[in-house]
């Protein structure tokens, strides 16, 4: 037994004793993981918004240097190009293309984590931290919700809201991904609905507030689904909202476009308290690379998009999200 197949029937073995954990899960489901909720050794901390919260222990720190070194734009228009062949071959028609930029700041990994400001705050004790914006999928009486999240615009465009929700590649990339997802729940679920299509956030950070737009996907789920729990998870990765479609296809271009392991970054972290779940997508992510903080961000590509606006949102999205 492999160790993703042992971490899967693991959860299923404690959703069905209504037992609380946390859990981890890599992009490539290669290295997941399972925590106690409230772990003792301190490696991992956590908060979800209201009304979860564990190992909270806000300290006052300052952002006083942020500086970085994203890859070259030529760099970037290789992967990019490479990418644009497949999609005119027809192997993908959409896929999440990420890349790193080197960050350097006076803060520590554990300092960033207790100032960020996220619906979810995930830290791994010297590997990385992540304030992630997006949901993955939550469950709770009876019903499972995903939130997939695509389309990111500064939002000092005083008509940023009438541009992106307007623009044609972005209402393209985002069906896409719904239309997916969709798919994905109607396999664990019964009665899928799209509840809410392209809504807005806005999102304060250190360098500029950015609007992004989301859909909430809605089914109804089988009555044993605790007993199930893992599977229910493990069949809908990696997230199709930062891989992307069709998903099987499209992670192999991804490992030959890319040239580096995402790791956990654009995997999921989420937390079962006994009854419900709630999870979401690591992105918006600071990983320690041998001493080195690298900022992994990511950007939808289709056959609309030009690689001078992608390269642009790809360093839009470093940043830290601050109240």
């Amino acid at each position: 037994m492999n160790n993703s197949t042992a971490i899967r029937k693991k959860m299923n073995q404690l959703g069905d004793k209504g037992l609380p954990f946390v859990f981890l899960i890599d992009f490539m489901v290669e290295h997941p993981q399972i925590f106690p909720f409230d772990d003792p050794s301190g490696k991992i901390k956590w908060e979800i918004q209201s009304p979860y919260k564990a190992n909270s222990s806000r300290q006052i720190s300052h952002l006083n240097r942020w500086n970085i070194n994203p890859v070259s734009f030529e760099t970037y228009r290789k992967g990019f190009n490479l990418v644009q062949k497949h999609i005119l071959k027809g192997d993908t028609y959409l896929l999440n293309y990420t890349q790193s930029t080197p960050v350097d700041t006076n803060l520590t990994l554990d300092e960033i984590f207790q100032i960020s400001a996220a619906p979810y705050k995930i830290l791994l004790k010297n590997q990385f931290v992540c304030f992630s914006p997006e949901s993955f999928v939550k469950k709770a009486n009876g019903k499972i919700s995903s939130f997939p999240m695509k389309g990111t615009i500064d939002a000092d465009n005083n008509l940023a809201e009438k541009l992106i929700l307007s623009d044609s590649k972005e209402l393209a990339e985002h069906s896409t991904i719904v239309d997916l997802i969709r798919n994905d729940l109607s396999i664990v679920a019964d009665n899928v609905t799209v509840e809410k299509f392209r809504y807005l956030d806005r999102i304060h950070n250190n360098q500029k507030d950015l609007l992004q737009v989301s859909s909430k996907i809605t089914g109804d789920l089988p009555r044993n689904y605790p007993e199930i729990i893992g599977d229910i998870l493990f069949f809908m990765l990696p997230a199709g909202s930062i891989s992307g479609a069709p998903k099987k296809k499209t992670v192999e271009i991804i490992m030959k476009s890319e040239n580096y392991e995402r790791g956990y970054y654009t995997g999921i972290f989420g937390m079962f308290d006994g009854k419900n779940l709630d999870s979401c997508v690591l992105i918006r992510f600071i990983e320690n690379k041998n001493g080195q903080l690298v900022y992994k961000s990511v950007g939808g590509i289709t056959f609309m998009s030009h690689p001078e606006t992608e390269y642009q949102e790809l360093i839009n999205k470093v940043y830290v999200p601050i109240d």
